[in-house]
């Protein structure tokens, strides 16, 4: 009986141990999913135009922003167009040590240039759509012409080992780093995969399809922390640039910077020729200040604004020059090369100003200077019609009789006049032949064909 009794307890034990083995069981397949879920949000980030000191400000922002909210990625879309070598290999130090998974993706279409060199580098997860390139024909590193063979070698040599070790890191190609650095390489997307390993990790169509390829993907942070990625199903939060950020990198962009400089150099001569008490004046200086904003960000070559502001110049000078158009049009060829050449494309790979709006400010400029040149020409040719050299001409009624001296009556004014035909009785009618020394040179109007009478008219004025 006690046997019966033991084996009932042990039964009913073992029972109780394999439900409480299930309990556990099913509580873990719970849990599993709301941890997962328990990290931060993923953050995205789009960037365009140029990759200058102003990006790098909001690109380190978000960084802080999602290290912050323990981020389950930041995730960069890279539409740039070129990037200043100096800023982008600061922001893809700070990339590569985040606390984070930062993910960087060339969207479909873009050429990334030496942005997408660094920051895919840079990168935990490098991706790329079809029909996208990274790199650039030139060199990822300018050294200053001032810096010895050993300096310079000793700079080249940190950039390669720098991109090289991140690659090397993140389990991705590097022989494409040397070449770069040393003499510029272009590598588009199908080249990147198909290298052996990879140089990059991924490639998607879009952010949708990225999304879902990232879905257990396991990164190492530079702290040693390994996280597997959950994307799959995951909403995702854009960060935003504010207002002021987005300004600065607006005036940043190297085509907007230089249509405010032209557009400063037209309202400050519009101000010269038209004064408005400076309101003109004013807008000139706010022109210019916004566009010099733009430029302190850029490698500008200062020569080549000094260019522009010469151009300007000749552009004025024929309005009041007989040259028939010929300064404006070195005016115009002075500008265009100096557009060409207002950024440093060794410092700043892509960056330059847009041949659009080098163009349409030429065509502006031609067919504005044009229309100056065609006013001033007819100005210089036509008749004087003001001031005293304006009666010359004029029909003038004798008041005071002229012995050859006396007084005439002209354009509403009574003027001294000197005869040239001898005495002229009071209520003839002469004409002004010319000036001199505020006198009125007169001469008696011709009798008529008909009559042989002298003509009189009747002033109205009188």
């Amino acid at each position: 009986m006690k046997r019966i009794l033991r084996q009932g307890r042990l039964g009913r034990l073992g029972r109780l141990c394999f439900f409480g083995l299930l309990l556990l069981h099913f509580v873990s397949t719970l849990v599993q999913p709301v941890a997962a879920q328990a990290r931060g949000p993923l953050f995205t980030v789009e960037l365009s135009g140029v990759v200058s000191t102003h990006t790098v400000d909001y690109l380190r922002r978000t960084l802080r922003e999602a290290e912050a909210n323990d981020a389950e990625l930041l995730l960069i879309e890279l539409g740039v167009t070129g990037a200043v070598l100096r800023d982008v290999r600061l922001v893809a130090a700070d990339l590569a040590n985040a606390s984070v998974p930062v993910v960087v993706f060339v969207p479909p279409g873009i050429a990334s240039g030496a942005a997408g060199s660094w920051l895919l580098a840079a990168s935990h997860v490098a991706a790329m759509a079809p029909n996208t390139s990274f790199g650039v024909p030139v060199p990822l590193i300018e050294a200053n012409a001032n810096l010895g063979e050993q300096a310079r070698e000793l700079l080249l040599n940190e950039a390669i080992l720098q991109l090289g070790s991140w690659s090397r890191d993140r389990g991705r190609n590097d022989g494409w780093v040397e070449p770069a650095v040393r003499e510029g390489i272009v590598l588009s997307n199908a080249q990147a995969i198909e290298l052996t390993p990879p140089a990059i990790n991924l490639v998607a169509r879009d952010r949708e399809e990225l999304l879902t390829l990232l879905e257990g993907q396991v990164v190492v942070l530079a702290d040693g922390e390994t996280r597997t990625l959950r994307t799959l199903g995951q909403p995702t939060k854009p960060l935003e640039p504010t207002l002021w950020e987005m300004l600065l990198m607006l005036l940043a962009n190297p085509t907007v910077a230089f249509l405010l400089l032209i557009m400063a150099g037209f309202a400050a001569y519009a101000e010269l020729v038209t004064p408005t008490l400076g309101v003109l004046a004013g807008l000139a200086l706010i022109l210019l200040m916004m566009a010099l904003v733009g430029l302190f960000a850029l490698p500008v070559r200062w020569l080549a604004v000094m260019g522009l502001f010469l151009a300007f110049g000749l552009v004025a000078a024929d309005l009041f020059l007989p040259s028939q158009g010929t300064v404006t049009v070195l005016g115009l060829v002075l500008l265009v090369v100096s557009a060409m050449m207002m950024f440093d494309n060794a410092q700043a790979p892509g960056v330059a100003v847009a041949f659009w709006a080098i163009v349409l400010v030429a065509v502006l400029i031609a067919a504005f200077a044009t229309v100056g040149v065609l006013l001033a020409v007819r100005a210089r040719n036509a008749p004087v019609t003001t001031g005293q050299e304006g009666l010359v001409g004029r029909l003038a009624e004798v008041r005071k009789r002229l012995e050859p001296e006396g007084m005439v009556f002209v354009e509403g004014a009574l003027w001294r006049a000197l005869s040239e035909d001898g005495e002229i009785e009071i209520g003839e009618w002469v004409r002004v032949t010319g000036v001199y020394d505020l006198r009125l040179m007169v001469k008696r109007l011709a009798p008529t064909a008909t009559t042989g009478e002298r003509p009189h008219e009747p002033n109205p004025t009188k």
